[in-house]
């Protein structure tokens, strides 16, 4: 029977099966999950599932990548802006393994994303078949959840299953895999009522299934003690991270900030969840933190961390950090509490929750002899923020010439390197979900296609993406895709001719031997840029860049601004890896 006709049936007589085949089941279950962009590229094994997108193209939208790797890049992006799950697919063989990279991405970064593959048939499975791939045991270890469909009833199931573990506690990548058989083959689905999940009595007979979900609560005991912990603190500290985005608890913790008077330091993945312009914000804590939150971390009796895992570039050496404090951990996840750090207090759950509950505890009080402490930190700032070379331009003047133009509202995406560390440094965020990075697996090449996932996601908003040119070599292929959806990002191309980061523990730790990071070769990247469709704009020094920057924003197309900066260019202040925080270089004396 006609998929139209079942529906006509469906409405008028209030049936609610259909019979219909495997690819179409997967386009119905998207639907009820909501979903209405997936990004991908097709290939053999998956054209059932592209060719019931080309049947409901009006109903569900495809965007095609140039290269899996970005389609995932770019489901994360739509996934970190929006605050929903992000779809990909790709097809067997080297079309999934070209997911993986994206996948371990959304992985560290606990990105709610949905990876669908489509595999050999059922019998060639295990054959050494051409382009088969076990997909599901290479993805085991990076994917919250992943599956394996045997059976074509089991297919809407797992959709159902897949979305749910995506999105709920510590969200993750979860990974279905269907062989192509089973894309064909006809089932009777079942569309679910408004408010049905479709797997209750999964969840009430699966114990590990149920462990996935299940998220803990502190007792109002637990909540009591601190409470008790913060209002007796003389100078405490907030450390957050990237888990108060994913809670949606920027305005608990600014009430929380506010009515304690404690200062709020953030890492990499919390740049944005805090407003940076008030006084309460000391910025970005680490291995390249402002000397403010670092100092304030080391000299605190009590850091407060919410949502935070105690990175290795946070922490430095573990054994001095944070040496006279509690630290009190706050998390969803049971196993960031002692993991890198040990706690002296901790409450397991959703932080919004949490916080809510805590803050009619909480004291008011200004703390104000310590924050005196913190603003004269703030002062102490490495010369090289006001440095003017005639020749480049500034990282620090170039960010605040972007916010400028751009404003709060915009969407900044950033590859991995020195641009990244100077966008953290420099760029004043104020909304949350405006700053997209990849900060536990330092993916280069990821935020290319993070700005076609945001933009994708906000039609109406802008992005600008902050590119090293030795990121952009790994996916200016991407080019393609941006043009031909015409989307307005703006590519600030940071050519500085070198691998940055490297390049910067090569001079510390390797006696200047430059080996293999200077980019002395093509592209010509104007030829690119045209080669392409895109625009193109060369800035050598800091005026020439506002220029350039606000001719390429104005546009509203997609544009390239190639900026000049020094290859020597440093990222400070930078403290040593596995040295204290507080020992920050504050120059560099070449």
């Amino acid at each position: 029977m006609p998929l139209f006709i079942q529906a006509w049936k469906y409405i008028f007589t209030g049936t609610k099966k259909m019979k219909i085949n495997g690819s179409q089941i997967v386009i119905e279950c998207l639907l009820e999950q909501g979903v209405d962009t997936v990004f991908g590229y097709p290939g053999g094994n998956i054209l059932n599932i592209y060719d019931a997108l080309y049947k409901n193209s009006d109903r569900i939208t495809h965007i095609l990548t140039a290269h899996e790797q970005a389609a995932a890049h770019a489901a994360d992006g739509y996934a970190r802006s929006t605050g929903k799950v992000g779809v990909c697919m790709a097809t067997s063989g080297p079309g999934a393994t070209n997911l993986v990279t994206g996948i371990a991405t959304a992985y560290m970064d606990s990105v709610p994303v949905v990876a669908i593959t489509c595999n050999v048939i059922t019998p060639l499975l295990g054959k050494d078949t051409f382009q088969e791939i076990d997909i599901t045991g290479v993805t085991m270890p990076i994917t919250k959840h992943n599956f394996m469909v045997k059976k074509i009833e089991d297919l809407a199931g797992i959709f159902r299953q897949a979305f749910l573990i995506a999105k709920s506690g510590r969200p993750g990548p979860v990974l279905i895999d269907i062989p192509k058989d089973i894309t064909a083959q006809m089932c009777e689905f079942t569309p679910l009522s408004k408010g049905e999940t479709g797997v209750s009595d999964l969840i009430k007979n699966n114990a590990n299934f149920k462990r996935v979900l299940e998220t803990g609560e502190p007792s109002p005991e637990e909540i009591s003690k601190a409470a008790q912990i913060i209002n007796s603190s003389k100078r405490p500290v907030i450390y957050a991270g990237g888990g108060v985005k994913i809670s949606g608890a920027e305005q608990e913790l600014l009430a929380l900030a506010e009515k304690a008077g404690i200062p709020v330091a953030e890492s990499l993945m919390g740049r944005d969840v805090f407003p940076a312009n008030h006084r309460l914000c000391t910025w970005m804590v680490g291995m390249h933190g402002t000397r403010a939150s670092n100092m304030a971390i080391t000299e605190s009796d009590l850091v407060l961390a919410l949502g935070a895992r105690f990175s290795d570039r946070v922490i430095g050496d573990p054994k001095t950090f944070a040496k006279d404090a509690v630290v009190f951990h706050i998390d969803i996840d049971p196993a960031e509490i002692n993991k890198n750090i040990p706690a002296g207090g901790q409450l397991v759950g959703d932080i919004k929750t949490i916080l809510q509950k805590l803050l009619p505890l909480i004291e008011k009080n200004s703390h104000e002899q310590w924050l005196k402490q913190i603003d004269a930190w703030k002062e102490e700032v490495p010369p090289s923020y006001s440095e003017v070379k005639k020749d480049y331009v500034n990282p620090k003047c170039m960010l605040e010439a972007v916010h400028k133009h751009a404003g709060d509202n915009a969407f900044i995406t950033t590859e991995v390197g020195q641009h990244q560390m100077w966008t953290a440094q420099f760029y004043p965020f104020m909304k949350p979900r405006t700053f997209i990075t990849s900060g536990g697996l330092g993916t280069m090449g990821f935020g290319t296609g993070a700005a076609i996932g945001i933009q994708i996601a906000h039609p109406e908003g802008r992005v600008v993406h902050i590119a090293g040119d030795g990121s952009f070599r790994m996916n200016c292929n991407e080019l393609c895709t941006i043009q031909r959806y015409r989307l307005p990002i703006v590519i600030v191309l940071v050519n500085n001719g070198t691998l940055g980061n490297v390049r910067v523990w090569q001079k510390l730790f390797y006696e200047k031997r430059y080996s293999h990071t200077t980019l002395d070769f093509g592209p010509d990247w104007e030829k690119l840029a045209g080669a392409y469709g895109i625009g193109y704009i060369k800035a050598g020094n800091n005026q020439e860049f506002d220029t350039a920057f606000k001719k390429a924003f104005d546009s509203k197309t997609p544009y390239i601004v190639d900026t000049r900066v020094d290859i020597d260019e440093m990222i400070l202040p930078m403290a040593i890896p596995g040295k204290p925080i507080d020992q920050q270089m504050m120059t560099w004396d070449n």
